[in-house]
């Protein structure tokens, strides 16, 4: 081959992480035609409003918990206020009805697509909001949230292949980090509205965007490795058009590597043992379910869930929905932040510095519900918890809030990720659900309780990172594999 040739390099993509892909910038600089990346990112950001819609369903419970446990009736749907059992289900079910799809998510999105799956999971979250509305006992609001939970599920595994597949290596980053930042983004809209209009009204509010979703993601196409899996050739060069604002002739290429790649995985799928007999697919699995398990026990779900009614046990001299606001506001000001710093920095070095000082902010906010509950006289620190509670926001936003999942896109083999996605997924989720479900217990016992075990599992999180996960700035996923494999465990 003379050195006039493109010399066209293959990597692998995950099929339900964002991972680095094959390479096509070295190639793309030999076409005449240059990539219009605002059609990328008009694709990316339609599909994301899905993941807006999602984030709704996580911020939902703050603003409407105080509604439903006040004896004043008047702004709720129920008769009678809802008891800790009740508070603890409607919290967390959403996770539960979410940590057993991803099974199925996965095989639905190579049957039906990305796409087709991502308009009919809006669905469930549309049925959901309309029972929240007509419903009249807790049972029903219970099972409108766990609705609300499969289509979330559904949405969070089928996007990031969405992502990563429609997009060139140089913006497969940035696009896959819109995902997080539009999850934030549907709580802060939750945080923002939720207390200063009635339930029925935010229902109504949150109903109105999966709706919007579904109808300017309708005329985005489908992703091209879908389309040319199932040996739909012309549609996938007429999405590639599209994404890449190019001729047909200027997507040829492109589309030559798409075909070469599906052929190559195809070849080598492996088989669910392979996941736990080879020491580096051990390793991989351990380190990125480790990581997904402990973001969920670093105590953000109970915070996102409670915050309203953290600000008000505190006795905060800031109003609680504006202290709550401010989380929200914090939440997506730090999920732009990782994208910049993740590559220039390094994983491994922000989860040990972020797991850290999330460990003394939670061990500060214990304090303050302690000496609280026991001396009552906390008129001097009354802006502690804000403060300590936007530093954890800030170092769990540029760390375990996004890094967990492109770990997971890096360290598992591509040819494995169909298995080890699902198990991470799920075990995070019910992280997520038994976090959520037990605060109201341990808020009962003891507000200091909940969040000194929250700080516990941060000082976990940080040992954990420091001895147990590898650096994979910079590495191919090769030099990855290879590295995983290096210390037999």
């Amino acid at each position: 081959m003379s050195s006039d040739e493109p010399q066209i390099k293959y990597q692998e993509v995950s099929p339900f992480q964002i991972s680095e892909g094959f390479t096509n910038s070295n190639s793309r600089s030999h076409t005449m035609e240059p990539v219009k990346t605002g059609r990328i990112f008009l694709a990316a950001i339609a599909a994301n409003l899905s993941a807006f819609a999602v984030g709704t369903c996580l911020g939902w419970t703050s603003p409407v918990t105080p509604k439903l446990k006040t004896e004043d009736t008047s702004d709720s749907p129920l008769d009678a206020p809802i008891d800790s059992s009740d508070e603890a289900w409607i919290s967390s079910i959403v996770a539960l009805g979410a940590l057993v799809v991803p099974f199925f998510a996965g095989p639905l999105a190579d049957r039906i697509g990305r796409k087709w799956l991502l308009l009919y999971s809006s669905t469930l979250l549309i049925v959901g909001y309309i029972i929240l509305m007509v419903g009249r006992v807790a049972w029903v609001l219970l099972v409108a949230r766990l609705i609300n939970g499969f289509g979330a599920g559904f949405i969070m595994t089928a996007l990031p292949m969405y992502l990563a597949e429609i997009a060139t290596d140089n913006l497969r980053g940035a696009t896959g980090s819109l995902m997080n930042l539009f999850i934030v983004a549907g709580i802060l809209y939750c945080y923002s509205i939720g207390p200063y209009v009635s339930y029925q009204v935010l229902q109504w509010c949150c109903l109105a965007l999966p709706i919007v979703f579904m109808i300017c993601y309708f005329f985005m196409p489908e992703s091209p490795y879908y389309l040319v899996s199932k040996n739909r050739k012309d549609d996938a060069l007429k999405s590639l058009q599209f994404l890449r604002g190019q001729s047909l002739s200027g997507v040829q290429q492109e589309m030559s590597q798409i075909e070469k790649f599906l052929e190559e995985s195809n070849a080598t799928k492996g088989s669910p043992m392979d996941l736990f007999k080879l020491p580096g697919n051990r390793k991989a699995l351990l380190i990125t379910t480790g990581l997904l398990i402990l973001q969920q026990l670093s105590g953000i779900n109970a915070v996102q869930i409670n915050s309203q009614s953290i600000f008000a046990d505190a006795g905060s001299t800031l109003d609680p929905a504006i202290a709550t606001i401010l989380i929200g506001t914090v939440q997506v000001g730090s999920s732009i932040i990782i994208p910049i710093i993740a590559d220039r920095v390094g994983r491994r070095i922000i989860l040990i510095t972020s797991s850290s000082i999330m460990a003394m902010a939670l061990a500060a906010l214990g304090a303050f519900f302690y000496v609280k509950r026991n001396s009552g006289n906390v008129d001097n620190i009354l802006w502690l918890p804000i403060v300590v509670l936007v530093i954890h926001m800030i170092f769990y936003c540029i760390s375990f809030g996004a890094l967990p999942w492109a770990i997971l896109g890096e360290m598992i083999p591509p040819n494995l990720k169909y298995i080890a996605a699902p198990i991470a997924t799920s075990l995070c989720l019910a992280a997520g659900f038994g976090s959520a479900f037990v605060y109201p217990y341990l808020d009962a016992m003891g507000t200091h309780y909940v969040f000194w075990i929250f700080a516990g599992f941060c000082v976990l999180a940080f040992f954990f990172s420091f001895f147990v996960v590898i650096e994979t700035r910079g590495l191919s996923l090769p030099q990855i594999q290879d590295k995983l494999s290096a210390k037999k465990m």
